[in-house]
């Protein structure tokens, strides 16, 4: 008989008067089948507390935010936070109304967060991809050279952070003692962490921390480029800037998607940087989100209107995520079509 059939049945023998047992392979299916769901079922249970953790330490504080922006909480219902009064909308109201001062301080903070980022994220892609590019040539010391630049990125933030902090000062900083006394490039030494130029300051600690990341993406992605292509297009009369043009960007395109998507939402939900920076209190122009809305949560005590900001930033940063996979995919669709 078959050895597929599900029941296992039992045969006289004529001859000899003996019983014989068969089955069909249906008798070996059901451990066959249980074997497979243990293989299909492994992979979930060896995620399964990594999937608790990320509910313990992401979702659940997200979920309590969010009803927490619904809540009139201030330092009076600081103590048993349940018991605050329901506000609605009202703390998003507040939030948004860009006449009042909060709202307006809310709009300038989330500008100034809008140019930074784009700034910062651009510079930090420029300068990696170009590392990248150049450091593909082999020569002496490509190795150690490679090491310095994940330099900046392997320090801890504060470590990296505190030490600009002390190259920025006004009197004895190393930034206007080789700006004012060595090159004598400005009139007299500048405050850097005060005032216009704190803009400045940040952008450039932003820049310096972030671009050995965009470094070791890109590469990354440029060893799987096969080297034919450049000997092709070297053979054809192409130069360098039309190898990276023609070859080099198009190759990295699926990797220069992820990694700006990558350094966006890392630089706008940066709040390390500017606070070891500049303190609790921000200058104006370097009025990052995120310290913004630690300002206005734990300076002003009042976490509703903090945890409102929250989740509208949280809203623009999904809007963004979302515009950004649909056009880069439909990029990519019209590419390959």
């Amino acid at each position: 008989m078959s050895t597929d059939t599900v029941m296992t049945t039992t045969v006289t023998a004529a001859a000899d008067g003996r019983t014989v047992s068969k089955s069909s392979p249906g008798a070996a299916r059901g451990p066959r089948r249980t074997g497979r769901i243990q293989r299909i079922g492994l992979p979930y249970l060896l995620l399964l507390p990594a999937l608790l953790l990320e509910l313990l330490v992401h979702l659940v504080p997200m979920v309590i935010g969010i009803v927490m922006s619904f809540k009139e909480l201030t330092q009076f219902y600081i103590r048993d936070w349940g018991t605050a009064p329901w506000t609605g909308l009202g703390n998003y109201r507040v939030s948004v109304d860009f006449d009042a001062p909060v709202g307006d301080a809310l709009l300038h903070s989330f500008l100034v967060t809008v140019g930074f980022t784009l700034l910062s994220v651009a510079l930090c892609w420029l300068i990696g991809t170009t590392a990248a590019v150049y450091m593909q040539d082999t020569f002496r010391g490509r190795g150690l050279l490679r090491a310095l630049f994940l330099v900046p990125y392997a320090l801890p933030v504060y470590a990296a952070v505190i030490t600009w902090v002390f190259m920025f000062q006004h009197d004895n900083g190393l930034v206007n003692h080789v700006l004012h006394d060595q090159l004598h490039l400005t009139g007299k030494p500048s405050f850097w962490l005060i005032g216009d130029n704190s803009f400045v300051a940040l952008l450039t600690v932003s820049v310096w921390k972030g671009w050995p990341f965009a470094f070791l993406i890109v590469m990354a992605g440029l060893q799987h480029i096969p080297r034919e292509l450049y000997e092709a297009a070297a053979l054809d009369g192409a130069g360098m800037w039309q190898q990276i043009r023609r070859i080099t960007l198009p190759s990295l395109r699926s990797v220069n998607q992820v990694l700006i998507l990558v350094l966006f939402l890392w630089t706008f939900n940066d709040f390390n940087t500017p606070y070891v920076l500049f303190g609790r209190a921000a200058p104006q122009a370097a009025d990052l989100i995120s310290v913004h809305i630690y300002q206005a949560s734990f300076v002003t005590w009042n976490f509703g209107t903090g945890s409102a900001m929250s989740v509208l930033m949280l809203l623009f940063l999904l809007v963004v995520t979302g515009v950004y996979l649909a056009a880069t995919s439909r990029g990519r669709r019209a590419a390959d079509a």
